[in-house]
């Protein structure tokens, strides 16, 4: 039943969206056909443009997502563990999760140039601080009297962080891990709009300017396929990380 329903969403959607252009209510130029996205697809596909600019963004995103995530779940539990680290850096972290990514762009070029360093840097500028202040408030949920057990038994802080919070937080870093991940595919297209070379972003701008929409529709369909896939991916680790959560 629920497979069901799943499919039957698409069907409703993508039927609307037949019913609209093949009728004639809103021109191609604005709003392709299905058959036109697919035909572009299956065409970028045959001649290895989709994967080339598909793998470039996938590069991207990942290496992005993983420095950030590799700092930031680690200081995220310290700061939701101990109140001197979050005094320490909790103004700070607050202060720049506000910043708008959008508006570091020519300052990231200006400062690292135009390479995958800079694609890099938007991505984790856009998820690491929003990462830290989940994290934190997870590590906050832990009850204190698994924490003050364990000093009791003369654990370390480190140890206090690595063997008893980062346990009893991991269904809840999964989920997060998994939310901010669409989010890095979401500031993608900021990183890939501005000097990029390559990249499902940088076939979007290229499209926009020759009015190729169907274009801009597959890029968009690929981003949204590649985060389906990834969604799902985090939820597997979560369901065989932490089966105790389920």
């Amino acid at each position: 039943m629920i497979v069901f329903l799943g499919v039957a969403i698409w069907v409703v959607v993508i039927a609307s969206w037949s019913a609209i252009t093949y009728s004639g209510m809103i021109t191609e130029t604005f709003l392709p056909t299905p058959d036109m996205v697919v035909s572009r697809t299956l065409k970028y596909i045959q001649n290895g443009v989709l994967w080339e600019h598909t793998s470039a963004s996938v590069q991207v995103v990942f290496i992005g997502f993983v420095l950030s995530s590799v700092v930031s779940v680690p200081l995220g539990l310290f700061m939701g563990t101990y109140r001197i680290v979050q005094a320490f850096l909790d103004p700070l972290v607050n202060f720049m999760r506000y910043l708008p990514v959008t508006s570091f762009v020519p300052l990231f070029i200006l400062w690292i140039g135009i390479g995958i360093e800079q694609r890099v840097t938007v991505i984790i500028f856009g998820i690491f601080f929003q990462q830290l202040v989940m994290l934190a408030d997870t590590a906050r949920s832990v009850p204190r009297d698994l924490v003050n057990a364990a000093y009791t038994l003369g654990t370390s802080r480190a140890h206090t962080v690595f063997h008893i919070v980062l346990p009893a937080s991991l269904p809840n870093i999964f989920d997060i891990l998994r939310v901010t991940m669409g989010w890095a595919w979401t500031y993608l297209v900021v990183a890939e709009l501005v000097a990029a070379r390559s990249g499902l972003g940088y076939i979007s701008l290229k499209a926009m300017r020759g009015f190729q929409v169907d274009v801009i529709f597959m890029a968009i369909a690929m981003i949204g396929i590649l985060g389906l896939i990834t969604d799902q991916g985090f939820r597997l680790l979560r369901k065989y990380a932490a089966p105790w959560a389920l």
